[in-house]
């Protein structure tokens, strides 16, 4: 029997029990639908994630303070008052760090910000007029922080876009007043909306000069009477020279701070930031379609469970095919494709089960933001692949049973 005759015998057999059939396709359906749509999941979340990070910038190294040891007893990174802006200074200097474009050092702290009636409590950046370049930090209208104002100490802010809208609504803040500690400060710009992130909403921050910030809220000083930044964020000229400005970074403050042991501050790149993303995703979307894999595996065991039902219905069919010259392996191939054809439909249908499912997931807000899902051709090919595996898989056993029948006992069956 040649394969097309053995697919048309295949296919008769299917369609004589539709509604078996169909319910037995519906576990492979919702199996790869679900590891589909759960896996397009995880796939939207890192390539979000990824966006974001590239949305700060491009080219970007952060030198943070290391951590503070008591004998002992070690603090978390970021502890250490070891920063300076005359650090900032000297790796700006193109003569010592000829591989870095731009520096923009940075303090952080939380604050209440008033306007008029309301308020909210954010975060109040203190950054130099370098940051707008270095962090992709451009006002929607009105203007950044100036040299000026950084030299002036001027008691000037620029909103995020969330920040303006909270306290100002569909009226301009630019000319307005707010409120930042005790200071009243003017508002010169509002920045344009990045969207949420996962080192803090970019839209929800207030920027002033880092020299009032310095003199307003946070007077730290290092015992040489320098001071303190708690963040120097540094745009490399190329991104095939991140890995030269991070040695002349390292060498130029371990001179200054006099280390001849551990360094006192960390150094990370945007690299470093997605590929510890990229993993943590890449987890969290093998977890999620292991699960989703079950179903598959349950409709695996469905389909071996109605192939040796159909085997024990169709004993005396067997053995009529078999007396007329039926051998071995036309019968073993029939049961087998039978098998593979239920997978294989399920697994189609799942497919566009799977892809209209994270459509209408795509664009949803969650947690004010809108979701988007990735569907790849990879997952795609995936869920099929192992659909069609399965299939076979579990047919081969009913199929072997099938075969091995013998002819005069089962043209005795009743």
């Amino acid at each position: 029997m040649t394969l097309i005759q053995a697919i048309i015998v295949a296919l008769r057999g299917l369609t004589v029990n539709k509604m078996r059939s169909s319910l037995t396709m519906l576990g492979i359906v919702i199996g790869v639908g679900a590891v589909i749509s759960l896996m397009s999941i995880g796939k939207g979340a890192e390539a979000a994630i990824t966006t974001r990070i590239e949305g700060l910038g491009t080219n970007l190294l952060f030198v943070r303070p290391g951590a503070v040891t008591d004998g002992r007893v070690r603090s978390d990174l970021g502890t250490r008052a070891s920063l300076t802006m005359e650090d900032a200074k000297a790796i700006a200097d193109i003569q010592r760090a000829p591989s870095v474009a731009l520096v923009a050092p940075q303090s952080t702290t939380r604050s209440q910000v008033l306007a008029g009636g309301l308020n909210t409590r954010t975060q109040v950046v203190g950054v130099t007029p370098e940051y707008q370049e270095v962090r992709k930090s451009d006002v929607a209208y009105g203007e950044f922080i100036s040299r000026a104002d950084q030299t002036s100490r001027a008691k000037v802010v620029v909103l995020g876009s969330n920040v303006a809208e909270l306290l100002f609504g569909d009226s301009s803040p630019l000319g307005q007043r707010v409120r930042v500690q005790r200071y009243q400060m003017k508002v010169i710009g509002v920045l344009e909306s990045k969207g949420g992130s996962g080192f803090g909403f970019s839209d929800d921050v207030v920027l002033i000069p880092l020299s009032t910030f310095q003199t307003g809220f946070n007077h730290q000083r290092t015992s040489r009477g320098e001071q303190v930044v708690q963040v120097i964020n540094i745009q490399a000229m190329d991104q095939d020279l991140m890995e030269a400005a991070k040695l002349e970074i390292t060498d130029i403050l371990r001179e200054r701070h006099r280390l001849v042991g551990d360094d006192d501050f960390f150094i990370t790149s945007q690299e470093d930031m997605i590929g510890a993303m990229t993993d943590i995703t890449d987890m969290m979307t093998m977890f999620l379609g292991s699960i989703a894999a079950i179903s598959l595996l349950v409709g695996g065991i469905g389909i071996m469970k109605i192939m040796l039902f159909s085997v024990t219905e169709r004993i005396r069919e067997i053995g009529i095919r078999k007396a007329v010259g039926a051998k071995r392996r036309d019968i073993l191939a029939q049961f087998l494709i039978e098998a593979t054809t239920l997978s294989l439909t399920g697994g189609l249908i799942g497919v566009i089960l799977g892809w209209v499912t994270s459509r209408l997931i795509s664009g949803l807000n969650i947690g004010g933001q809108p979701f988007e899902t990735v569907v790849s051709p990879g997952i795609v090919l995936l869920a099929f692949s192992v659909a069609a595996a399965i299939g076979l898989f579990f047919g081969i056993y009913p199929a072997s049973r099938a075969s091995r029948l013998n002819p005069i006992e089962a043209l005795r069956h009743e």
